[in-house]
């Protein structure tokens, strides 16, 4: 009997011995966060990434009650920021904002610093956006889609992007191919959507095929004159803009879209502590209204099927990549 009490006793000091990393991790992740996070966006302020980060990190900061710090780290085709994600601490402290163009540099950069498939985890997809193709409206003879495709047919034209892989580096290799442009399109690629976007409003530049978010006040303001929607369906920020399915060339039709992430190796109460807080900040009416005025589609999918989502996109736009010879910036 003796002997039974001692054992009773054993087995139930083994049971909370087992269970102590277990509680040990779920009370760091209630503690969740003990300093202010940093939210990475290797791209310039401005931009579409930036914004719904901005957004997103305002969010978190008011149910976290520390200020989510937005860090923005351009350069390297948006792979500095995403190195120094890669190598922060895993303690849940640092988030990564991506978009499309990282998918493209796990082919454009098979020798990147750190590995996108292996070292992150996806945390959920916040959101998409169609391309708008866009012109200077004063200085562009093209009043619609089919003007500035017989212009580019005989004319040699730039095109701006925020960089080589960029997803309006990609719309403008869509556009290249259905033109037949080749070598009379020439590619400029900046370090980010919004000087781009300047520039083609200055004269700079002749066309872009740009994310909406970013050429949006410039075609309220008169001076980028929209041609397109690369969308399925019309946008409700700009109704009189038709689609490229509608004027007949579905082929330039390509969407945007912005995810965030973290480190593979963070713990995994605090990777469920984080989706559980992103997606709370996603359903948040006044983060919708904002993100939805900027022209996003708002999705705060969870963390599974955004896994699923940008492994399909890194594999599909993996072979434009190869066949267009899209090279990292000089």
């Amino acid at each position: 009997m003796h002997r039974h009490r001692l054992g009773r006793r054993e087995a139930l000091g083994l049971a909370t011995t087992l269970a102590l990393p277990g509680l040990v991790r779920a009370q760091g992740a209630a503690a969740f966060p003990d300093r202010n996070p940093r939210y990475i966006v290797p791209f310039p302020p401005g931009g579409l990434t930036d914004i719904m980060a901005r957004f997103l990190g305002q969010k978190l900061s008011e149910a976290w009650g520390k200020a989510v710090l937005i860090d923005n780290r351009a350069g390297g085709n948006a792979l500095i920021g995403a190195d120094i994600a890669a190598k922060a601490p895993p303690d849940g402290h640092t988030l990564l904002a991506i978009t499309l163009t990282h998918a493209v540099n796990a082919t454009m950069f098979p020798n990147a610093p750190y590995d996108f498939r292996r070292d992150f985890h996806v945390i959920s997809l916040l959101g998409s956006l169609p391309l708008v193709v866009v012109v200077n409206a004063e200085k562009s003879p093209a009043r619609d889609l089919a003007g500035l495709v017989a212009q580019m047919r005989t004319t040699p034209m730039s095109g701006g992007s925020s960089g080589n892989g960029s997803p309006p580096h990609l719309g403008l290799e869509l556009l290249r191919r259905v033109t037949n442009a080749g070598d009379r399109l020439t590619h400029v690629p900046y370090r980010g959507g919004a000087p781009s976007v300047t520039d083609l409003a200055g004269g700079t530049l002749d066309v872009m095929v740009s994310n909406l978010p970013e050429c949006l006040a410039q075609i309220r303001g008169g001076r980028l004159r929209a041609l397109a929607i690369t969308s399925a369906e019309r946008h409700k920020l700009v109704p009189e803009v038709p689609t490229v399915r509608e004027l007949g060339m579905p082929n330039l039709e390509i969407t945007n879209w912005t995810a965030v992430l973290t480190q593979a190796a963070v713990p995994a109460p605090l990777k469920t502590r984080l989706e559980h807080d992103i997606l709370a900040a996603m359903r948040d009416p006044d983060m919708v209204r904002r993100a939805e005025e900027a022209g996003f589609q708002v999705l705060g999918w969870d963390s599974n099927r955004s896994t699923r989502f940008v492994a399909q996109e890194t594999d599909r736009w993996a072979s434009l990549v190869t066949e267009a010879q899209i090279r990292p910036d000089a």
